[in-house]
């Protein structure tokens, strides 16, 4: 049976495209070290750009053959390629960089097919364009597969739930390979979880970080991600109908966070499904900045609980006006805890006496200062809409 190709004139692609290898090379090797800092690493040693020369050379001799030829890299060249990026992720080269890497491969690839098209190449350059797509990413594939592989040969069990955060985040198809490599499970559906710790001197260090991580991993074995010294990012598995369980073990979560670091911390959550856990992080992430900081979390808070703080942190002029009532109730006693506990118990007087400790006339006295100061009636339809954003502002974010 002839091949596709057989039947098209060639003209002079291939035969140029063959006689540039070298040179296109050479100028890959250079291109890598001029745009990509870790790649200048890695062939900063006469040897190391040796190495990097032979692989580009490699590519592209075989590239050339199999795309005149239509054929796909057989299984000994994508083991080639395995190895190479096995080795990669051996010396430490991060997801940014193999990402990087690959596009700045691919285009210059496609940089190096039309440079070689001649006016009568048409037809030989599409259907080469063509083989590229399904034969590229094969080749992408196993590289990658390698380079999981040699980061997990190389880093510890918290980087590599970390990278498994990173790529799920970023949507990676590969990031299942790696999930397999660590016998983690990733749900269709999580909540994902995003706790903030108080902001103020700098927090714990990326050692620090990494052993909170791991004895967080003991108790969650779940995708998570301690690189930020004020933000943990977690996606907790959650089933449909499932979110309370879900909640409770994002509670925890928290609660152990803030009892490590010693510092009050808040959590946001929303709910995610496989493809988009990206943008469930981002929302949580909102979440988590407007909900109120304790040194005890009490609550895992979604947007149906501050949508009303999301609204007015969007709008600069609802903020300053939320602001100056918030700066208005520091003028009482106590006044902020009295109402975040009135509005935690639903109003209820003796429930809030009782879990501020205080004589329910006392209660009465703070919330008639509350009116005295803000014109507002706390239990009012209006003090209430008010009033508790308010609080959650300052919660979230206390006066200094």
């Amino acid at each position: 049976m002839n091949h596709p190709l057989a039947c098209i004139d060639m003209g002079d692609l291939f035969r140029l495209w063959r006689q540039q290898v070298t040179d296109n090379a050479r100028r890959a090797v250079d291109a890598y070290q001029e745009e990509l800092l870790e790649y200048r690493n890695l062939a900063g040693s006469p040897r190391g750009r040796s190495e990097m020369l032979d692989f580009a050379v490699f590519l592209r001799q075989r590239t050339v053959e199999l795309a005149a030829d239509g054929a796909p890299f057989p299984d000994d060249d994508l083991e080639f390629m395995a190895a190479m990026g096995r080795q990669r992720g051996e010396k430490g080269l991060t997801l940014t960089a193999q990402r990087q890497g690959l596009l700045l491969h691919t285009r210059l690839t496609l940089r190096e097919v039309y440079e070689a098209a001649g006016p009568s190449d048409i037809d030989a350059t599409m259907h080469t364009l063509a083989w590229l797509a399904p034969a590229g990413l094969a080749a992408q594939g196993a590289f990658t597969r390698g380079w999981i592989e040699g980061q997990q040969r190389t880093l510890s069990t918290v980087a590599q739930v970390r990278l498994l955060t990173v790529m799920l985040l970023a949507d990676d198809k590969d990031a299942a390979e790696l999930a397999r490599g660590l016998h983690m499970s990733v749900p269709d559906h999580v909540l994902a979880t995003v706790v903030r710790v108080a902001g103020g001197p700098p927090g714990p260090d990326q050692a620090s970080r990494d052993e909170f991580a791991s004895m967080l991993l003991k108790t969650h074995w779940a995708p998570l991600s301690w690189q930020d010294p004020h933000e943990v990012v977690a996606l907790i598995p959650s089933a449909p109908g499932g979110q309370q369980a879900a909640a409770d073990r994002v509670l925890a979560l928290a609660r152990e966070v803030a009892g490590m670091v010693g510092r009050p911390c808040a959590v946001g959550t929303a709910p995610g499904r496989v493809h988009a856990f990206g943008d469930a992080v981002a929302l949580a992430r909102q979440v988590s900045d407007v909900a109120p900081l304790r040194a005890v979390p009490r609550h895992a808070y979604a947007v149906t609980d501050v949508f009303a703080e999301l609204g007015a942190a969007r709008l600069a002029e609802v903020g300053q006006w939320l602001q100056a009532v918030a700066e208005q109730l520091t003028g009482g006693p106590d006044l902020v805890a009295t109402l975040d506990a009135y509005y935690q118990h639903d109003m209820n007087r003796l429930r809030t006496a009782a879990a501020l400790c205080i004589h329910p006339r006392t209660l009465d006295y703070r919330l008639a200062r509350v009116r005295e100061l803000t014109g507002l009636e706390p239990g009012s339809t209006r003090g209430v809409r008010v009033l508790s954003t308010a609080v959650a502002r300052i919660l979230a974010s206390p006066l200094p």
